[in-house]
C-alpha cells in the first residue's frame, strides 16, 4: 500500500489537469463566440447607420431640389407678375393718351368713321348707337353723315342701295360709362343681340393683342428673358 498515496496524487493531478484543460477550452470557445457575436452586432449596427445616413442624404437632396424648384418657381411667378404689371401700365398709358383724342377737334370725324365702320361690319338695317352721356349730341350730329357715307360705300362696292335706320340711344341707363370708356361708340342691332364694340378702349385692346408678340420681343425676348416665353 506504500504506493497508494502516490497513485492518488497522480489521479488527482490528472483530474485537475483535465478540468483545467476543459475550463480553458470552454473559455477559448466562449471568447471566440463572444467576438463573433460582437463583430456581427457591430457590422449590423454599422450597416443600419449607413442605411439611415443614406436615407437622410436622399431626403436632404430631395428637400434641396424641392426648395430650389420652389425658389425658381417663385422667382418666375414674381417676374411674370412684374411683367404683367408693366404691360398693364403700358395699356393704361396708351389709354390716357387715346383719351385725349376725345377732346380734340378731330374727334367728331373719328366718331363718324367709327359709326360707318360698325354699320359695314354688322350689316343691319336698324341699329342703335350707344355712347357716353357727354357724346350723345355729338353722335346725333354725326349719324346723318355716317349713314350717307355708309350708303355711298355700299353703292360703290356692290351697286346696291343701302337703307339704314340709325338712331342714338338716349336711355341714360344704357350710356357707356365714363369711368370705363374713354370715347368711341358701340353699335347694336336686333334688340342688343348683335353688338359691334367700336369704343376707343376696344381699339386699344385690339391693338394690344395684335402687337403683344412684338411688345414682348422688344421688352424681353431679345434680352434673353426666359419668363417672357
Amino acid at each position: 500500500m506504500a504506493g497508494g498515496p502516490q497513485q492518488i496524487r497522480q489521479m488527482v493531478n490528472f483530474i485537475l489537469q483535465e478540468a483545467h484543460e476543459k475550463a480553458n477550452e470552454i473559455r477559448v470557445k466562449t471568447e471566440h463566440d463572444f467576438n463573433v457575436e460582437k463583430q456581427t452586432l457591430i457590422h449590423a449596427a454599422r450597416q443600419r447607420l449607413n442605411e439611415e445616413y443614406a436615407q437622410k442624404e436622399r431626403e436632404r437632396e430631395v428637400q434641396q431640389r424641392i426648395a430650389k424648384s420652389t425658389a425658381v418657381g417663385d422667382a418666375r411667378v414674381k417676374k411674370m407678375r412684374l411683367r404683367d404689371e408693366l404691360l398693364k401700365q403700358l395699356v393704361d398709358e396708351a389709354r390716357n393718351e387715346v383719351a385725349k383724342v376725345a377732346k380734340s377737334p378731330e374727334y367728331p370725324e373719328l366718331v363718324k368713321k367709327l359709326i360707318v365702320q360698325s354699320l359695314i361690319k354688322i350689316e343691319e338695317s336698324d341699329v342703335v348707337v350707344l355712347c357716353r352721356a357727354c357724346d350723345v349730341q355729338l353722335c346725333e350730329s354725326q349719324v346723318p353723315g355716317a349713314v350717307q357715307m355708309y350708303a355711298d360705300i355700299i353703292k360703290k362696292e356692290t351697286g346696291e342701295v343701302a337703307k339704314v335706320t340709325c338712331r342714338v340711344n338716349t336711355d341714360a341707363s344704357k350710356h357707356l360709362p365714363d369711368h370705363a370708356c374713354c370715347g368711341g361708340i358701340t353699335v347694336t342691332a336686333c334688340h342688343g343681340r348683335i353688338v359691334c364694340d367700336n369704343t376707343l378702349d376696344a381699339r386699344i385692346q385690339l391693338c394690344y393683342e395684335e402687337l403683344l408678340p412684338q411688345i414682348r420681343h422688344e421688352l424681353w425676348d431679345k434680352h434673353g428673358d426666359p419668363a417672357a416665353k
